[in-house]
């Protein structure tokens, strides 16, 4: 039950900043969560196949953060087409 809360709040915490980062056109809340929590699985799958190890709490953030901003980016390609 912690893995799942702490999973959810770095992945709230990356949805919320690619949100920001990409001028605040986010997807409310709920999809900065499921945006976020997908960008940490992602990041986790990229960082791994690059052979990058990010570790601690700022390392997990920053991993989910890429990946977050990764996912922003296709949902608006796609969301254009």
């Amino acid at each position: 039950m912690g893995f799942l809360f702490w999973f959810l709040l770095i992945g709230l915490i990356a949805g919320w900043l690619a949100g920001k980062v990409t001028r605040g056109r986010g997807y409310g809340l709920w999809g900065n969560l499921a945006l976020g929590c997908l960008g940490a699985i992602l990041g986790g799958f990229l960082f791994r196949l690059l052979g990058l190890h990010a570790g601690g709490l700022l390392g997990a953030v920053l991993m989910a953060f890429a990946g977050s901003l990764l996912v922003l980016f296709l949902a608006r390609v796609f969301k254009k087409v």
